[in-house]
This record gives structure tokens, sequence and C-alpha cells, in this order.
């Protein structure tokens, strides 16, 4: 059988089997990828040097410290602390929503809706209104801004790790603005939504600040990773690990702090659990499978046909990107495609003769912005809900696509502009 064809049937059943089997991503990936190497599209020692282990350093690394600083209680404190700014309730949605932002550029999507969900159920459960709505809005803001930094979400990972990016690129990128002030602009264009969601919510918001933060130090960790990847991004010839390196040392460091702290192991096991490990081997599963497909000439194939969609046209190239991007992660888990289109975008970039960063920014864009269209399209989303329904709440389709399908439409649009205003 010819090798791209055989590569194409194995990655197809793969994704089908991801999608059926989500529980189970992580067995299908490192089962697909020993397919690869036993029917010889890919030699061994290629698929371990495929893995790219600074960005699941970082992960591990980032996962831990999160934990120490959901562990903290500093993100309610501070939550609780906002609260107190607010005159009703349709600004406390704006003000949880843009809280959410903003953790979420720094914290993974997940943990920062764990951490501001509870807040909003506190809040609307003392003004006695319908939680669906806030919690909704908490989740799908999470998802917006975690494209604005390096940190931010796993896919900004991603595309650090194949474009070589550091911290400071994600501002500030070969003499122009990064990726991040489009996904900005994209999340200020937003609030008039949840104003226009909320306009009928006009109940006084009185809030206490009833948390009490005894330990700093995960807060201070938490800044301080931010800091040394910044610091560490001013270096362009730095070791191939340096930012994992940072990230799993400070991650140690809190570890061992409050180990001796508390004088009990339960903290190591506390973190260790927090880990998802089964991300990282998924992860791991489809760096090898990617240059499977990449050495028998798949992604090659796939640029051509989208050059030849796109009939050689940038812009139309551009908007199919960006739009299939925002279709597909809809309903597919975005992790698993930005793996696979990092490289199929630059391809298509290279054919077309123009940069790669213009159809990278504009595949993030999309992929990441365009699981807020439907409740199953991101693990916050999903997480939100979870919360929810613990409360015995029933979220209807319908509510979610009431809030989700304006902010993705808004902020895809806008966001996906601007990039294509500066780099193209």
């Amino acid at each position: 059988m010819d090798p791209m064809i055989l590569a194409i049937a194995l990655f197809a059943v793969m994704y089908v089997l991801l999608l059926i089997f989500s529980e189970h991503r992580w067995i299908i990936a490192l089962a697909a990828a020993g397919v690869f190497m036993i029917v010889r599209l890919l030699p061994p020692l290629d698929a371990l040097k495929a893995i790219n282990w600074n960005v699941l350093m970082m992960l591990a690394g980032t996962m831990a410290t999160v934990e120490l600083f959901i562990q903290s209680r500093m993100p309610a404190r501070m939550a609780e602390g906002l609260l107190q700014k607010v005159p009703n309730i349709q600004w406390a949605a704006v003000a949880l929503s843009v809280f959410s932002g903003v953790i979420s550029a720094f914290v993974d999507n997940v943990a920062t809706v764990l951490m501001v969900a509870p807040v909003g159920l506190a809040v609307a459960k003392q003004l006695k209104t319908n939680p669906i709505p806030l919690i909704i809005s908490i989740a799908v803001s999470s998802n917006l801004q975690g494209a604005a930094t390096l940190v931010g979400d796993t896919t900004s990972i991603l595309l650090a790790g194949y474009m070589n990016m550091s911290f400071n690129d994600f501002f500030w990128f070969h003499g122009r603005p990064g990726i991040a002030l489009a996904v900005e602009i994209g999340a200020f264009l937003t609030l008039p939504v949840l104003l226009w969601l909320f306009r009928k919510e006009k109940e006084k918001v009185t809030s206490e600040v009833k948390t009490v933060v005894t330990d700093y130090v995960p807060t201070v960790l938490m800044a301080g990773t931010v800091v040394l990847l910044i610091v560490a991004s001013q270096f362009k010839n730095k070791p191939e690990l340096t930012n994992g390196i940072i990230c799993c040392a400070l991650a140690l460091i809190g570890i061992l702090y409050e180990t001796l702290r508390n004088s009990s192991g339960e903290v190591v096991k506390s973190v260790f659990k927090s880990i998802d490990y089964k991300t990282l081997l998924l992860l791991a599963g489809l760096f090898m499978v990617i240059e499977g497909i990449t050495q028998a000439g798949v992604i090659d194939a796939i640029a051509a046909l989208f050059v030849k969609l796109g009939g050689g046209s940038p812009l139309l190239m551009y908007v199919l990107i960006v739009g299939v991007s925002v279709l597909l992660s809809a309903f597919i888990d975005n992790i698993p495609y930005v793996a696979t289109m990092l490289p199929v975008v630059s391809g298509i970039a290279s054919l077309l003769h123009v940069e790669p960063y213009l159809f990278a920014f504009g595949l993030l864009i999309g992929a990441t912005l365009g699981g807020n269209i439907t409740p199953v399209g991101a693990s916050a989303n999903i997480a939100g809900i979870g919360i929810l329904q613990k409360e015995g709440y029933k979220v209807a389709t319908k509510d979610f696509l009431r809030i989700g399908i304006p902010f993705t439409l808004i902020a895809a649009f806008s966001g996906a502009l601007v990039i294509w205003l500066l780099w193209s």
C-alpha cells in the first residue's frame, strides 16, 4: 500500500476514535503512534525526537503551580474584592467575566473556571437569581483570552513550540503587535454583549471579603513563572528546554515549601494528582503521529489541497483557515486539531510565499474561540456546566448558544480582522 494512503487511513481512524472515546484519547494517540512505528512509517528514534519535551514540561509545571495557587484561596479572595467595586449584578457579571478572562491569560482555562465559578454561584444565590448565564459567561470568557499569552492555553503552548516563539513574542513579534492584541480587542468587543444579556439584572450587589489568605507563596510563584518566562524570552540562544525547566523548577519549589510548611506529604499527593497526565500523554502521542504523517507526505498534500481550494488567494485562504477552525472547534477538541494543523498552515504559507505567522495566528484565533459555540466545544465549558449540574441546575443547549454564539462571532471576526490587517 502507498505510504501516504496508509498514513492517512491510520490518522483518520485515530481521529474518529478520539471523537468517540474521549475518555481514552491518550491511549488512542499512543497506540496510533505505536502502529506508525510498527508499519515502519515512523522510525522509533524519529518518534522520540518528535516529542516536544519543552511543551510537556511547561504544561506539567504550570498545572502543579496552579493547584498550589488554588489551594492558597487567593483567586477567591481576589474575586470577592472585585465584587465590592460593582453596583449591580449586571456589572458583577461583566466583572467576573473580565476577571475570568484576565486569570485565564496566565492559568489553564479549566482551572480558571474552577476558581471563579464558585464565586459566581455565591453571588447568584445571595441575589436569588439564575446562575446559569453567569457561569456560562465565566466559562466562555476564560476560553476567550487563553490565546493571549504563551501560558494561557495548551494551544498557545503548541503554537509557541512549533513557531519557536517566546513569551514576549505574543505581545510584540518581528516589529509588529503579536496575537495578544487581536485577542484583547476581541475580548473588549464582547463586553457590550454581556451588558445586553444581563440588561434586566439591576439588583444591587453586596459582597463581603470572607476569604482569608494566609499563604502568599503560590501567588509569588505564579507571578514568578510569568516574569521568568519574560526574562528568558530575551535570550535567543537559550537551551531548548529553558521554559519547561522554569515552570517545573518553580512548581517543585512550591511543593517543597508547602511540604515543609505543613510538615506533611499530603501537598505532594494533591499536586501530583492534579496534573493532567492524560493530556500530557495525548500530546506526546500526537507529536509522534504528526511526525509520521509528515514523513509520509500527508501534510504537504493537505497544504496543496487547501491552496487549490483557496485559488491561490492569501485572503481567501486565510478566511478558509479561520472559518474551518471555528466550525470544527465547536465540535472537536482543539488540542489535536491545532497540533495537526500547525504544520499544514505552515506548508500552505510556504506554497503561497507568505509569512507563516498570518495563517498560524488565524488558526489559533479560530480554533480557540470556536469552542465557545457549543457546550462541548471546550473543556472549560464542560467544567462550568458540570458545576451547575452538581448544584441541581439543568443547562439547556439554547441557554449556552444564546451566549456562546454572539461571543464567538464577535470575538473571532474582530480578532481575525486585526491579525489580517497586521500580518497580511
